[in-house]
């Protein structure tokens, strides 16, 4: 190989490396967003049903973002803060403050609010009657009975006239609390997920709108629901106390409170659930 032959290969071995350390270069100052977590997985507790289509969007933004989710299916309220509190989970998103405040008091969880995501308006329901004038006296109507949501059934009941709480209660009423009962109804506490699926033999029902959805009921069969302005009981995604500020839980929020899974959460929820961000 002769002199000149040496020299211009390499000048071409130089120009390469020079081209690719640019190329290199311009794709790390174009792309930060993933930067931090390229090979970051999580683990998020979620409830069965409906909201499986919404994370399922959810996951794909984050993907975009360099952070995979991994979805793990729960199919009542207790064990996605029992999961986060142990480490078996990330994140969830299922529950509102006042759950997640009385879960507190009750087992010492150190877990924190980190991102609204949406709002179901708690509902009254029944298959017999078509308006709130027609329940009979002495009606037997299910209220769940964890205490957050029982304090939220009741309220639906006053705001309707059904019964009338003693002044000063606060969101954990009990129907120890009911001073004015003037239809002399019959509150029967159930399990969240079980209220639903007893109304037929029920007068009426009230019931969350993921139980309602699981157990076949429609907005149609809804005669009263709670206000949706300033409502206390928006959901939220919850990673324990101390992650909060960690770069992917900033991802994580981001990829939900978006235009794109706001449309599949319109879709799947088809008005009985409102996004709250």
């Amino acid at each position: 190989m002769t002199k000149k032959t040496i020299f211009h290969t390499l000048s071409r071995r130089a120009a390469l490396t020079a081209l690719a350390v640019s190329a290199a270069a311009i794709a790390g100052f174009a792309a930060p967003s993933a930067s931090f977590a390229e090979d970051k997985s999580i683990k998020v507790g979620i409830i069965s049903g409906e909201d499986e289509d919404v994370w399922r969007v959810v996951t794909a933004e984050a993907a975009k973002q360099g952070l995979t989710i991994e979805t793990v299916v729960f199919n009542d309220y207790t064990q996605p803060n029992e999961a986060l509190e142990r480490g078996e989970v990330d994140a969830n998103a299922f529950q509102h403050q006042p759950y997640l405040d009385n879960q507190i008091k009750q087992h010492g969880y150190h877990i924190v609010k980190v991102g609204y995501t949406g709002v179901w308006p708690i509902g009254l329901y029944t298959k017999k009657f078509k308006t709130i004038a027609e329940l009979p006296e002495g009606a037997v109507i299910g209220v769940p009975n964890d205490p957050s949501n029982e304090g939220r059934a009741l309220r639906v009941l006053q705001n309707e006239g059904i019964i009338k709480l003693k002044d000063g209660t606060g969101i954990l009423a009990t129907i120890a609390d009911i001073v004015e009962n003037p239809k002399k109804v019959e509150i029967k506490e159930l399990d969240a997920g079980v209220v639903g699926r007893a109304i037929e033999d029920l007068d009426a029902a009230v019931v969350n709108t993921d139980w309602a959805l699981k157990s076949g009921l429609s907005p149609a069969e809804r005669i009263a629901q709670e206000p949706v302005d300033d409502n206390p009981y928006r959901n939220f995604i919850a990673v324990k106390a101390g992650n909060e500020n960690e770069a992917w839980v900033k991802t994580l929020v981001s990829s939900y409170q978006n235009d794109t899974v706001k449309a599949e959460f319109d879709k799947v929820y088809k008005g009985t659930g409102i996004s709250a961000y």
